[in-house]
């Protein structure tokens, strides 16, 4: 593993800046269209690892998928029961939504599969998937009580059926797992949830033809016999790359950034509450829809920030944006605190210990962690440090953005941001000549 500099801003951040296709969107691209039966062509397609995870398990389950630039692919399918049994096991690399929502899709396939991943998914939670999955007559087998990689899915004879699910957690994965084997189930599946998560699989549901229904936080779906693929998936850019640089331009003075073609799904959208909760200076501009998805240009523009306090109501909608915000907490006046984000605990490391633990080196003794949550105390001298970023990209890019508004900092393992946004350090060093 490279260790990797990160250098202190001399002046502001300026430029504009063409945000990477959103994450979630892109994978669920290839999943729908993997199960139509007609031609569909995606553009703005992130080409990163998680994302081309869910490529390599679809092209072994049998959907044509040729790419005409790292962004640009045609993906087409044999029909929602055209799927073949893969001669290989599954691999799904560091990307817990591909083994998520793929759980829940093999669950219904008549034939057997195992899926596998990095030393880091194997240590990922899955039972929470599996559990409902199980109650609709699925049988998934795995270490520790079915609930770590390696998974093998078996055929079930008598199919799934449908349940309705009272989800623990507010999560897109979960929720999105149970709908897609709803699919092939028998009678109606409904997933309710304590908030509601993300919902970029109903809308793609609703883009393939899928009759979707809503009733407060409960959703449902029948079963269906096909899919019927649109022409073209345009995917928005992802927010979630984009929060880095909203906080950036915020906190480092005498910024100005312009942010082209951002996802603006209000069910993502919590970071811009927030930042705006805090006296962000962010514009909305140029409001349009992009591949069935709100988009829109931010221009942000340097700002006096202020603490603030935030739960479990908005977790669901930036529950991927917690380090970032923490960053911005350590610039602002007064205490931010957050809680209800137990979630974090369970991601690709322990996201709560690693930014106490890391911007506590930079920061000393501004941030305190909680069994769910975190209280930031902004205004604290700071340092440049040597710090770790677990081999969680999210963590990598949030130390860089501190480190550059900070005093620099060393990051031991800066290239796995190659997990989702590939091209950050490039774009960060551009935004400041």
């Amino acid at each position: 593993m490279k260790e990797m500099n990160i250098n202190a801003a001399q002046q502001g951040l300026h430029g504009e800046i063409r945000i990477p296709g959103d994450k979630s969107v892109s994978h669920r691209s290839i999943i729908f269209s993997s199960l139509g039966s007609t031609p569909v062509h995606i553009t703005n397609f992130l080409h990163a690892q998680d994302c081309l995870s869910t490529a390599a398990c679809f092209r072994a389950l049998g959907a044509d998928i040729e790419f005409a630039s790292d962004t640009e692919l045609t993906v087409k399918g044999h029909g929602m029961h055209g799927l073949h049994e893969p001669q290989t096991i599954l691999d799904a690399g560091n990307s817990g939504t591909t083994l998520r929502l793929m759980t829940g899709l093999m669950a219904a396939q008549p034939f057997l599969t195992t899926f596998t991943g990095d030393a880091s998914l194997h240590r990922r939670p899955m039972g929470r998937v599996i559990k409902p999955l199980t109650q609709m007559g699925a049988e998934i087998y795995g270490r520790e009580n079915n609930t770590k990689l390696p998974l093998t899915i078996v055929p079930v004879g008598e199919g799934l059926h449908g349940i309705t699910y009272q989800s623990p957690v507010a999560s897109a994965q979960v929720k999105s797992a149970i709908l897609l084997a709803g699919l092939y189930a028998h009678g109606t599946t409904t997933v309710v949830e304590p908030f509601v998560s993300r919902d970029h699989t109903e809308r793609m549901l609703k883009a393939f033809g899928v009759d979707v229904k809503r009733e407060g936080t409960a959703v449902s779906v029948d079963p269906v016999e096909k899919l019927t693929a649109p022409a073209e998936i345009e995917v928005p850019g992802d927010i979630s790359s984009a929060a880095y640089w909203l906080v950036a331009g915020s906190i480092i003075p005498g910024s100005e950034i312009v942010l082209r073609n951002v996802g603006m799904n209000p069910t993502r959208t919590g970071i811009i509450d927030v930042l705006q909760a805090m006296g962000a200076d962010l514009t909305i501009e140029n409001e349009r829809t992009s591949g069935g998805e709100p988009a829109a240009d931010i221009r942000v523009r340097a700002a006096k920030l202020h603490g603030t306090s935030f739960g479990a109501e908005i977790m669901p909608r930036l529950i991927d944006e917690i380090p970032i915000i923490a960053v911005a907490a350590l610039f602002a006046d007064g205490e931010t605190v957050i809680t209800g984000a137990g979630e974090l605990r369970v991601k690709e490391t322990d996201r709560l210990q690693a930014v106490v633990d890391e911007y506590n080196k930079i920061a000393p003794g501004s941030v305190e962690g909680s069994a769910d949550g975190l209280v930031i105390r902004g205004g604290c001298a700071l340092q440049t440090a040597e710090c770790h970023t677990y081999d969680d990209h999210r963590m990598a890019m949030s130390l860089a953005v501190l480190g550059t508004a900070a005093k620099g900092v060393s990051l031991d393992n800066g290239a796995c941001v190659n997990i989702s946004y590939p091209v950050f350090y490039d774009t960060l060093a551009r935004l400041q000549h």
